[in-house]
């Protein structure tokens, strides 16, 4: 079966983007990417963009000046970019596309600036969703139910999830490219003000602008491009619950389904991985992450982090870039994960370069708990 790589990787301008659509963002991180790949528009046959709407990979081709044969918007919340790499993966192997796209972009911050609008994320009343909205379960409602249930399950404190925030702003401290810098201690996350208990506004994910773009292609191709390749080693995707009452276990990510089939196929196991690119737009998703991917066991995801192991220079540099929790988070992550991971297996994340870093994992997380995809990469 052929080999699949990502050949090209690059950011649009993010952080506060109030100067440009998001048709704009999509554009400037495609063709900064096809840039970097050593490539132009007439070579790509293939192209994926969610979050745009019901006709997203069409309405952004035709803008950007694609006209694909192969066309993906998978939507199924922040997981959708890995959900979608792994679908371009198997059309690349089957033959049906040689050079695809998958770009993102979006100015929530800016919009939500210029509207003054409040978010909405009650995400509708129709279908099973139609049973938690009358209880006013907000997004993050979700996830401190999933953190409670955590803390009384396994003993987990607010303190260890929030040195996860601490982690992340830590590394985002090495990334000048961040839109939040300095650093922050477990007392300023547990003094901010309280969303939802026990997370406060720092357990949070920030709100930015951004987009992104990756390139993949054949092994064949990719030999000839400007870049060394970056290649799939191996990729799962799974779906769990849109109702909370239909969510068997809340210390259990769906993840544990999405990572066992990336690592069976990649033929690897979490004592390879060289750093993680992890879904943050809470605390808890991080922690139940790692435990679901099995960095370690069932309610050791606590202790697991307290000791800064996620940070660069620690054991599992995790969120390298400094994450959703403090670098960029303009609505869905999943896209900017795998841009990350691309940059520090090629070596290309200045100082926050983790060293001889040669295979990344890359986990997406949609809605809550809703639905997983996992990527593993590596240089060879």
């Amino acid at each position: 079966m052929r080999r699949v790589a990502i050949v090209g990787a690059a950011l649009s301008d993010c952080g506060r983007v109030d100067t440009k659509s998001p048709f704009e963002l999509h554009f400037q991180a495609t063709k900064r990417a096809i840039a970097d790949a050593g490539l132009t528009k007439d070579d790509i046959d293939g192209f994926g963009s969610t979050g745009m709407g019901l006709m997203a990979p069409v309405e952004i081709a035709e803008y950007i000046g694609l006209r694909p044969t192969w066309i993906d918007g998978t939507g199924v919340g922040g997981s959708a970019w890995v959900v979608i790499a792994e679908h371009a993966v198997a059309a690349i192997q089957a033959g049906h596309a040689e050079v695809i796209v998958l770009a993102y972009g979006s100015t929530s911050r800016a919009d939500l600036k210029t509207s003054h609008r409040r978010a909405n994320l009650s995400f509708g009343a129709r279908g099973p969703v139609q049973f938690d909205a009358p209880y006013g379960h907000a997004l993050i409602a979700k996830y401190a139910m999933a953190a409670r249930r955590h803390m009384h399950e396994y003993g987990t404190t607010i303190e260890q999830l929030a040195e996860i925030s601490v982690s992340a702003r830590y590394n985002a401290g090495l990334n000048p490219d961040a839109y939040y810098r300095e650093p922050l201690t477990i007392e300023d996350v547990q003094n901010s003000p309280m969303i939802s208990d026990p997370l406060t506004k720092l357990h949070c994910c920030i709100r930015s602008d951004g987009g992104g773009a990756i390139v993949l292609t054949s092994e064949e191709r990719a030999r000839d491009l400007a870049k060394a390749p970056v290649y799939v080693l191996g990729s799962g995707e799974t779906s769990s619950h849109t109702t909370m009452s239909e969510w068997e276990d809340f210390t259990v990510s769906p993840a544990v389904r999405s990572g066992a089939l990336a690592f069976e196929r990649a033929g690897l196991t979490p004592a390879d991985v060289d750093v993680c690119q992890i879904y943050d737009a809470f605390t808890p998703m991080v922690l139940l992450s790692l435990e679901a991917l099995g960095f370690c066991g069932p309610g050791e995801g606590g202790p697991f982090v307290e000791d800064g192991k996620l940070r660069v220079g620690g054991a599992l540099p995790t969120n390298t870039d400094g994450g959703g929790l403090s670098s960029c988070h303009p609505g869905m992550r999943g896209m900017f994960l795998m841009v990350e991971a691309v940059k520090q297996l090629r070596g290309e994340a200045g100082e926050r370069q983790v060293p001889n870093a040669n295979v990344a994992c890359v986990n997406g997380t949609g809605g809550w708990f809703s639905s997983a995809a996992t990527l593993l990469l590596g240089t060879s």
